[in-house]
């Protein structure tokens, strides 16, 4: 009898144990193919801050500056409709102060000195068209009182309290660098209230000073304002231009004429 040959078995089990492990090995090569997986991302960073706001800071460095600045100087006045005027400031030493303004008052047919001192706030009235005697002085109030507005030529604001507005970061304004007109020296700045008021703290205009903090140009609703010539050593005190006597303030209108009696 011939033995009849047994079937071969193959062993499957190793067959079975090696196809995940090709597959495993095919997709890990696949994967590398493909390139490192990117980094995961953290959340978006917050934005960074804004600059600082360069020409507020370099304007109320000058306004500072100019606060502390004792001299005295001439201005040309120009740009209220009449004719050019000379502007006088003086700065003292001691904090004393005076601007003396031709046609200050009376519709500008009478010159008047604004005059700060350790005594008060004073009007006082120069020898003029207007004012035909010698020159009196009317006290106003203390030396950190505003003028009253019917009698305010307001030409002195730019060189007393408008500076520490100026200096004031929490005053509302815009700030910008301006160009500086021809033959005007040092920096300047344009000025906006940001504020919705009635009663702006300043004039919105343009802003001129040298670093010392000398003002050099003013252009606002109270005209423009020009530094005339360099300016000169300030003394060490403001004198009164005159006697203080109790009589009134000249205003800033002029003064109405009554008609004769018999005349229509």
């Amino acid at each position: 009898m011939h033995d009849h040959p047994r079937p071969v078995r193959r062993p499957t089990g190793v067959l079975t144990l090696l196809l995940p492990v090709s597959s495993a090995l095919a997709l890990l090569a696949g994967c590398a193919a493909d390139g490192p997986t990117a980094p995961p991302t953290g959340p978006p960073s917050d934005p960074a801050p804004a600059p600082a706001d360069t020409a507020r800071d370099e304007l109320a460095a000058l306004a500072a500056a100019a606060r502390d600045r004792h001299l005295t100087a001439r201005y040309t006045l120009s740009g209220t409709g009449g004719p050019t005027r000379d502007i006088t400031v003086t700065s003292a030493n001691d904090g004393s102060w005076r601007v003396d303004v031709p046609g200050g008052a009376l519709g500008g047919t009478a010159d008047v000195a604004l005059v700060a001192t350790p005594d008060g706030l004073f009007q006082c009235a120069l020898p003029s068209a207007g004012h035909s005697g010698p020159a009196s002085c009317v006290r106003l109030g203390d030396r950190d009182d505003a003028v009253p507005h019917r009698l305010d030529p307001r030409v002195q604001h730019p060189f007393t309290d408008w500076l520490e507005v100026l200096t004031d970061r929490r005053t509302a304004l815009s700030v910008s660098v301006a160009t500086a007109p021809p033959g005007v020296p040092g920096s300047c700045y344009a000025v906006e209230s940001t504020a919705a008021s009635l009663t702006p703290p300043l004039d919105v205009g343009i802003y001129c000073y040298q670093p010392d903090g000398t003002p050099t140009f003013v252009r606002a609703a109270l005209g423009t304002l020009t530094l005339a010539g360099p300016p000169g050593p300030a003394p060490d005190t403001v004198p009164l231009a005159g006697p203080v006597v109790a009589g009134e303030p000249l205003g800033q209108q002029a003064e109405q004429v009554s008609p004769s009696p018999g005349t229509s």
